[in-house]
């Protein structure tokens, strides 16, 4: 709280080098926060029961964030300033930015562990399974591939396919290795996480925006045929983004926790009672 707070001032006055460096401060405060409120309502939780799987998931989300960065090289839809790339590819622009990018998954998993104790979630539930079939899952697959090629062959019309794609190639592979998955909540009926999930991303995203807005060092969007009407500085339909977003984070980390079981006789990264 007392990061928060202190980031919230520094808006005003502007304290360097904290103003700078403003992002990973309110968020790791943010995480810190939300996981203390967690513990207090359940007992347990990422920083205070799971320490080397909190380090993991910065390390993680620091090398997710940065696939989506290379991506935008192409789509262009966000920028840092002036000169960005040339100061965000520099030694100490990786460094800082890695540090950044580092607090964008634990920020979601915290969320959402919050977002799962509001008691609508839990009557969240579909009457009928439904069948899932190879075909389904290979075309899910190829869906996902096509979209990640349009997106990077012709990013002015296909830039949306960036906060999808990831998730129709890597959820069907999930499902597959028996792992958490999207598409195994929806077989089953449960779709308790995939809507605890989207309101986790959303959450997320407006906060993402509401401190962006003040901060001197911020991020600024360019995004083609949809740029009007801006809440802070995302237009208003960018924000149709994050829920599909925090699909396409949960697929892909339990993509990488997939690959490390096989070589450990624990998991890479667990979510917590799901």
């Amino acid at each position: 709280m007392v990061m928060i707070l202190f980031t919230e001032l520094n808006f005003y006055f502007k304290i360097e080098p904290f103003a700078s460096w403003y992002f990973p401060i309110i968020w790791f405060g943010y995480i810190f926060l939300v996981d203390a409120i967690i513990y207090k309502l359940k007992g347990h939780s990422l920083i205070m029961s799971r320490k080397e799987q909190f380090v993991k998931a910065l390390l993680l989300s620091a090398l997710i964030w940065w696939i989506f960065e290379l991506i935008n090289l192409k789509t262009l839809n966000w920028n840092y300033g002036i000169n960005t790339y040339g100061r965000l590819f520099s030694l100490f622009g990786i460094i800082k930015a890695s540090i950044a990018f580092s607090t964008v998954l634990p920020a979601v998993i915290e969320t959402l562990e919050l977002v799962k104790t509001f008691k609508f979630i839990n009557h969240v539930k579909l009457i009928e399974h439904h069948k899932i079939t190879y075909k389904f899952l290979r075309g899910m697959i190829y869906i996902g591939a096509i979209m990640l090629i349009l997106t990077v062959a012709w990013p002015k019309y296909f830039f949306p396919f960036m906060w999808l794609a990831f998730f129709f190639i890597l959820d069907p592979i999930n499902y597959l290795h028996n792992q958490p998955s999207i598409i195994g909540y929806w077989k089953s009926g449960n779709i308790k996480i995939p809507i605890a999930l989207f309101v986790t991303g959303t959450i997320a995203g407006l906060l993402w925006e509401f401190w962006n807005y003040y901060a001197i060092i911020k991020w600024y969007y360019e995004i083609p045929f949809v740029g009007f009407f801006k809440i802070f500085e995302m237009p208003i339909l960018g924000y149709l983004g994050y829920g599909p977003f925090a699909w396409e984070l949960f697929a892909m980390y339990y993509f990488v926790r997939s690959l490390h079981l096989p070589k450990t006789t624990h998991s890479f990264l667990e979510l917590s009672r799901i």
